[in-house]
């Protein structure tokens, strides 16, 4: 029997306590949810889903269970927080809107909002009714949601759905006596934006897009069509003179969290440890991504989130090996699962390239990529011990990069 086969889904269908309303069926954006009306079942095509949630949190009955993102261990999170921080007001945000490198009191400059506890999941549009009111009653007087533009949704109707749930929350919370002007929902995608004194007119990043969302000029700056933009950071790393970025990605932010890890390279060294970068696409593993703190996860693994294996730069592993970090690691989506055109295959495909150019330095076998799904919890966590065995079994070198 094979790994592939040993693997166990992080979602169910409890058929015991399945009505067959079909709710889920509805609400399903990658139509892996079906009802078969001879046997009087639902079935899930796990193949197609990609655990966005919704169905889940439209179920009446409860019936259908996912190990990610409940609504007692989100409630138990956030109010443990409140009380730590002394907070009231609560930021609810999509991953796909708010990337962990950025400040979001940036995005929140014009809602007058301080002491905050921030939450960030994959789409809040799986966020239940019920999340709300129970933080509501517990004391919570301001609820901000920060979602992806409908366009954007990474999930397709996660946007949607969010924003139908939300306006019937507040006729829910008028109703009960709380105040429906305190909660607020704002919309906000990452798009590319061009530093123009930069750009060379090269038109590497025109080429790249795979939306057609960047126009050639000819006597100016290629201009950017923003509301084609999928905020993928393909352009970003062609550009040879960053003078694209995507807001929240940008190139010296990033270097400086390897920096900031890499000085604690040699005191891992020294214990007998293997400090590992991982470069880890945010819709292929949801735990290890809510875990960060800062760029590490560990001690000696440290984490950079990228929006998507397009946005993977082969100049940074190059840097981080050259930093002293043992190993590093790319985690990106199954192909079929991409949630971006061309994702996988373009991060692919500078992966080939880069072990190219680090086998001429004899580094190839330092630097390794996976595809995993959160669909399967625990298959992270399995890839990055056998990457971390493997990488504490090679020999040292005497210099990795020069």
């Amino acid at each position: 029997m094979t790994s592939e086969t040993c693997r166990t889904a992080g979602i169910e269908i409890a058929d015991d306590y399945c009505s067959r309303c079909g709710i889920c069926v509805a609400v399903c954006p990658f139509e892996a949810i079906s009802k078969d009306e001879e046997q009087n079942k639902i079935n899930l095509d796990l193949d197609e889903c990609r655990v966005c949630g919704l169905c889940v949190t439209a179920c009446p009955l409860s019936a259908i269970n996912l190990v990610y993102y409940d609504v007692d261990s989100l409630t138990k999170k956030v109010q443990a927080e409140m009380a730590e921080k002394g907070a009231k007001t609560l930021v609810l945000s999509c991953r796909g809107s708010n990337p962990v490198t950025f400040n979001i009191e940036d995005t929140l400059k014009d809602e007058n909002v301080e002491n905050f506890v921030a939450l960030r999941l994959p789409c809040v549009g799986r966020v239940p009714p019920e999340f709300y009111l129970n933080n509501l009653a517990a004391g919570v007087e301001k609820i901000l949601v920060l979602q992806c533009e409908e366009d954007f949704c990474r999930f397709k109707k996660g946007s949607k759905i969010g924003i139908n749930r939300f306006e019937l929350l507040k006729e829910a919370v008028d109703a009960l006596g709380y105040d429906p002007t305190n909660l607020i929902i704002k919309t906000n995608s990452l798009k590319a934006v061009y530093d123009t004194e930069k750009c060379v007119g090269c038109g590497k990043c025109v080429f790249i897009c795979p939306y057609d969302a960047i126009v050639w000029k000819d006597v100016s700056t290629p201009e950017i069509i923003t509301e084609d933009c999928m905020g993928c950071g393909a352009c970003a790393l062609v550009c040879p003179h960053q003078a694209i970025e995507l807001r929240g990605y940008e190139f010296e932010p990033v270097t400086e969290i390897i920096k900031n890890c890499s000085n604690k390279v040699a005191k891992l060294q020294a214990q007998g440890k293997s400090p590992i970068l991982l470069f880890v696409c945010q819709w292929s593993e949801f735990s290890a991504l809510d875990d960060v703190q800062k760029g590490c996860l560990t001690d000696d693994v440290t984490i950079i989130e990228l929006p998507c294996a397009k946005g993977f730069d082969p100049v940074l592993v190059l840097e981080a090996l050259s930093l002293g970090f043992e190993g590093v690691m790319a985690v990106i989506c199954p192909e079929e699962l991409c949630k971006l055109e061309e994702g996988t295959y373009l991060g692919e495909r500078n992966f080939s390239a880069l072990k190219v150019v680090l086998k001429q330095y004899n580094l190839d076998d330092r630097f390794d990529s996976f595809r995993v799904s959160p669909k399967y919890p625990g298959e992270f966590k399995t890839k990055l011990e056998e990457f971390k065995k493997k990488i504490s079994s090679i020999p040292e070198t005497e210099d990795k990069t020069n």
